[in-house]
């Protein structure tokens, strides 16, 4: 290549560098240019996804989410803290709810009303199961048409199923069945805790009664079960009986076993009714001549009985949290997918020193 040729060469290589930087130039410039379009389309999607997914979420809180809570015995004393709680989650979830049942123990009834609750289009139910058998099925039919399904108050059916996971005889049919939670106070555990309160001011060489208010309720066999293990642990003798849901049949059927056997100088309530009637027939009948009782659950006549030193004690399974929380349970499957879990609603003992302090709150259906 001689010089001529060489400086055309060069002065063409120049002119295409020139070429390339204009171009890069002119590419960069196109990029900055789509990358600023992109950006404000990526911002717009954003913008409408939130929008979207606000207006969702805001409309799931709006859904008009009704649940029922269906219960046995209804009409019980006991259940008003319970109503009470369901109300103020309600209110506060902004969901409507329903508190039903039958009106003594009836099972058959009582599964009746949650086929009919599932017909009548519910949204979830919280269900009183004082049967570890007789909900299966229509827990299990409920479930199946998207209906969930929580425990409180009593759990029969999850309390069986953790006794066959134990016992390694656990089968299908009744896991598939198995509600999704349960808000109630471990009875067992809790039949303990007053057996073990009860030993310090059982009369020595005395015999105890224990008084069930009804017959064929998981939790009053269960809080039973425990309170014999300790007597028994403790050599003390004791007589079971069914006392009656009725305060003035379940006072007198209390009167005539004190009567009846005058080594019983201790009775111990499983329930509210029995507690209270109890303490009434010692306070009537037996003040002053050394007679002991104690049990379960709050009225404003057991903290007036427990502040004149007639019952020692009450467990108190607070009534208020078993309304209220499986309110919220639901609300949250429902609207969010959020499984619920099992809440253990307590066992806290409440004797002469706690009784002001929670006077006030028993008259307001806190406790």
């Amino acid at each position: 290549m001689n010089a001529q040729e060489s400086q055309v060469f060069i002065s063409c290589r120049n002119i295409n560098n020139h070429n390339n930087i204009y171009n890069f130039k002119q590419g960069f410039k196109h990029f900055r240019k789509e990358a600023n379009r992109m950006r404000k389309n990526f911002l717009s999607i954003a913008v409408t996804l939130g929008v979207l997914f606000s207006a969702a979420g805001q409309a799931r809180a709006k859904e008009p989410l009704n649940f029922i809570f269906i219960t046995t015995c209804q009409g019980e004393a006991f259940f008003e803290p319970v109503k009470k709680g369901m109300r103020d989650a309600a209110a506060a979830l902004k969901v409507q709810c329903e508190f039903t049942g039958t009106e003594g123990v009836d099972l058959k009834a009582q599964a009746e009303m949650v086929r009919k609750a599932v017909a009548a289009g519910c949204d979830g139910i919280a269900l009183n199961i004082i049967d570890a058998d007789a909900f299966d099925e229509v827990v299990a039919e409920a479930l199946a048409k998207g209906v969930p399904v929580v425990a409180f108050n009593v759990d029969a059916q999850g309390a069986q199923a953790k006794a066959r996971k134990k016992d390694g005889t656990a089968d299908s049919k009744a896991a598939g069945a198995e509600r999704l939670s349960a808000v109630c106070q471990d009875f067992v555990k809790a039949g303990r805790t007053l057996g073990e309160k009860a030993v310090a001011f059982i009369p020595r060489g005395s015999k105890v009664l224990i008084t069930l208010h009804d017959e064929g309720i998981s939790a009053l066999d269960e809080r039973q079960q425990g309170i014999q293990e300790v007597l028994k642990r403790e050599g003390i003798a004791a007589k079971v009986i069914c006392s009656s849901n009725e305060p003035l049949k379940a006072a007198e059927r209390i009167a005539a076993e004190l009567k009846a056997e005058p080594e019983i100088r201790c009775v111990l309530g499983t329930g509210q009714t029995d507690t209270e009637a109890a303490g009434k027939v010692i306070e009537r009948d037996y003040a002053g001549k050394g007679y002991q009782s104690a049990g379960f659950d709050l009225s404003g006549e057991i903290l007036r009985l427990i502040e004149a030193g007639v019952i020692q004690c009450t467990i108190d399974q607070q009534p208020y949290s078993q309304g209220y929380y499986p309110v919220v349970q639901l609300t949250l499957y429902c609207r969010y997918g959020i499984r619920p879990s099992d809440i253990d609603a307590g066992a806290g003992v409440v004797e002469k020193k706690d009784v002001r302090r929670i006077i006030g709150l028993t008259r307001e259906h806190y406790r």
